[in-house]
């Protein structure tokens, strides 16, 4: 029997080699890919063990009861998190298994333009194919809560690419614009704020849509702002063709009429109403915001479309009466009255 105990010890080592060198070769196994750029999925809720099983069907990998329990030996299953993940022919299933537990997915991008409107910027995520939608009545309520307005969620979001992975929300986008324009409007603000003339951070993001929407040339931005701020200051009327398209909503057919100018019912139509609109009128980008409470400082009190997406100031009603012949009443065949249109892209 003595004589037995090492010969029972070293079979016992020998398999353990064996099955410790057959269980690193099932963690260490390439995938086996049909194409080197493989997309695979992962649903919120789904367990490491069902998408091993799928990753077998599919042929990339072998004995995937094993790895998983590999996995689990290593506290990974745990950790495995929703989302896209590339996977090519060069990773290892142990490597995979790292990929989605380090929650390395795809990132997908939203450009949201400048000067859009909230309801082009909603449309605009819930169309990208990888957003999850949520319910309307839902995400108003979401809405509510998260900016403490009942409907009026105009310029609260700060428009610029976001990134995202597939199945995010809607509305988790939007918290993270919303989230990101409160904290550059309360950084302005609170640094400007006292200088600006400006009776809250609302008004200023208010007056930033309307800078926003009356030009698309960014040296311009600053002297809109001055006007504007000066015309609000002498107790004038901002006379902005913006806030009155924004205020005629679906009725406005591309041709702003002069009965649209003397229209007292409308509470953006800045002819008649004195002071800002009740709301913004658009997503204001950082330059805009930055223009309103570091304006140009300046004398001119008007300025007309020069037809090229630039405008033409003047400090009198003479000089502005003037400019207005010159680039409205003869205006270039190519005329246009505001900045070129924001490319809508979702890729």
């Amino acid at each position: 029997m003595k004589r037995l105990a090492p010969i029972a010890a070293a079979l016992l080592i020998a398999v353990s080699v064996l099955a410790g060198s057959l269980l690193h070769a099932i963690w260490a196994q390439p995938l086996m890919l049909s194409d080197d750029q493989t997309v695979v999925s992962i649903s919120r809720g789904e367990s490491l063990r069902a998408v091993l099983a799928n990753a077998e069907r599919n042929g990339w990998i072998h004995n995937a009861r094993w790895l998983g329990w590999l996995a689990s030996s290593l506290e990974l299953d745990q950790q495995i998190k929703a989302g896209e993940y590339q996977l090519n022919r060069a990773i290892t299933a142990a490597e995979m298994i790292k990929l989605m537990a380090d929650g390395k997915v795809i990132q997908h991008k939203i450009t949201l333009p400048e000067g859009i409107t909230f309801n082009e910027a909603l449309r605009l995520i819930q169309s990208h194919p990888k957003t999850t939608n949520t319910p309307a009545d839902e995400l108003a309520l979401a809405l509510r809560d998260m900016t403490g307005r009942e409907e009026a969620f105009e310029g609260l979001f700060l428009p610029e690419t976001w990134a995202f992975s597939a199945g995010d929300s809607d509305l988790n986008i939007l918290r993270r614009a919303y989230e990101a324009m409160d904290a550059l409007l309360t950084t302005l603000w609170e640094s400007h704020g006292a200088e600006s003339a400006l009776p809250s951070a609302y008004a200023a993001l208010t007056l930033a849509s309307i800078v926003e929407k009356e030009t698309g040339v960014a040296s311009e931005r600053p002297f809109i702002a001055g006007v504007f701020l000066k015309r609000l200051r002498e107790g004038m009327l901002l006379q902005t063709d913006p806030t009155v398209i924004y205020g005629l909503g679906r009725e406005y057919d591309g041709d702003l009429k002069r009965h649209h100018l003397r229209d007292k019912t409308n509470p953006y139509n800045t002819y008649v109403v004195s002071g800002l609109p009740p709301t913004p009128i658009a997503l204001p980008g950082a330059a805009a915001l930055r223009a309103v409470f570091e304006p140009a400082i300046t004398d001119d009190l008007y300025f007309v479309a020069k037809g090229d997406g630039s405008h033409a100031f003047s400090k009198t009603l003479h000089e502005h009466q003037a400019n207005v012949r010159h680039f409205q009443l003869e205006r270039r065949a190519d005329y246009r009255s505001s900045p070129a249109a924001p490319v809508m892209d979702s890729n």
